[in-house]
């Protein structure tokens, strides 16, 4: 396939990906929880990529890890998209208004007992960042067509209730990306570009990790 060719097919393959974001029904969960977003940034490069970050090994949540930008939910927010597009813009600089949302993905509940939501935005190659060093590292990008093949070295088991999930774990540079932001990793490409990967399925050819459970969802009674 020659260079043309293929940034013609990744071109036809976000404008589908467009469409089906628009057309998705996400999960949603429910509860008293404490709420919060992240925007997943898809770069509009000929062969697109995925922004994400390094969290500020100094933080006391998440410390060190690879996620999306994002936070928890302010009382001034107008909304969970509104919470995505603020933190995005205080964690790596990124204006709202450079920001075309495509549309949200099923809510996930973290290891410290938040519901995250998190949107897919579309932003071009020239989109000038700049990262706040008291949250960010690293700002990095992964191609999608990469991630689409699955390049996982391992697969963390995670227990969720009553529900086991099978998460992949990708090496990115120096960079491991597992956990919550990989499970909407997965989401992203199964609903976007039709992938078939499955949280729910043991993967056969993986090593697995077992990690702790997460807390409960259910308040006491």
């Amino acid at each position: 396939m020659t260079r043309w060719s293929f940034c013609w097919n990744m071109s036809l393959m976000l404008l589908k990906a467009q469409h089906r974001l628009k057309d998705y029904r996400p999960a949603r969960l429910e509860g008293s929880h404490p709420r919060a977003a992240v925007l997943m940034p898809i770069i509009n490069h000929d062969a697109p990529t995925l922004l994400l970050t390094r969290r500020n090994a100094r933080l006391s949540s998440h410390a060190g890890q690879v996620a999306f930008p994002g936070g928890k939910l302010d009382p001034e927010d107008d909304g969970l998209q509104a919470c995505a597009l603020r933190e995005s813009f205080e964690e790596i600089g990124l204006p709202p208004e450079q920001v075309t949302l495509l549309g949200r993905l099923s809510e996930r509940f973290s290891a410290n007992g938040m519901i995250v939501t998190p949107f897919v935005g579309l932003i071009e190659p020239d989109t000038p960042f700049t990262p706040n060093p008291d949250e960010i590292d690293v700002i990095f990008e992964v191609e999608l067509a990469r991630l689409m093949t699955d390049p996982r070295q391992h697969t963390d088991v995670i227990y969720d209730d009553e529900t086991c999930w099978y998460v992949p774990s990708y090496t990115i540079l120096e960079h491991t990306l597992w956990g919550l932001s990989a499970m909407m990793v997965v989401e992203l490409l199964n609903v976007a570009f039709h992938v078939d990967i499955g949280l729910d399925r043991y993967p056969e050819a993986s090593p697995l990790r077992h990690l702790p459970p997460r807390p409960s969802r259910r308040r006491p009674s």
